[in-house]
């Protein structure tokens, strides 16, 4: 499978679904980078502290809060 930085301009390489994507601008793509690093920073330390349901439950919440900001920035 190819990756693609999702900071760059060839983002739908890996997109069976979405065809069209529009630029983003330099400012948005860093508003991206920093939601994503904001939500992996968070998600490391819930891994670091433990496992638990409620810790489970707090990792998919901050996907799903990531995934939200980031669809705000690139819609």
């Amino acid at each position: 499978m190819q990756t693609v930085d999702s900071a760059s301009d060839d983002r739908t390489a890996n997109n069976a679904v979405r065809h069209t994507y529009r630029v983003l601008t330099d400012d948005e793509k860093a508003q991206m980078v920093a939601l994503k690093d904001i939500g992996a920073a968070f998600i490391a330390k819930c891994h670091e502290i433990g496992k638990s349901r409620e810790l489970a439950l707090a990792v998919t919440n901050a996907e799903q809060a990531v995934m939200w900001g980031v669809k705000h920035v690139t819609a």
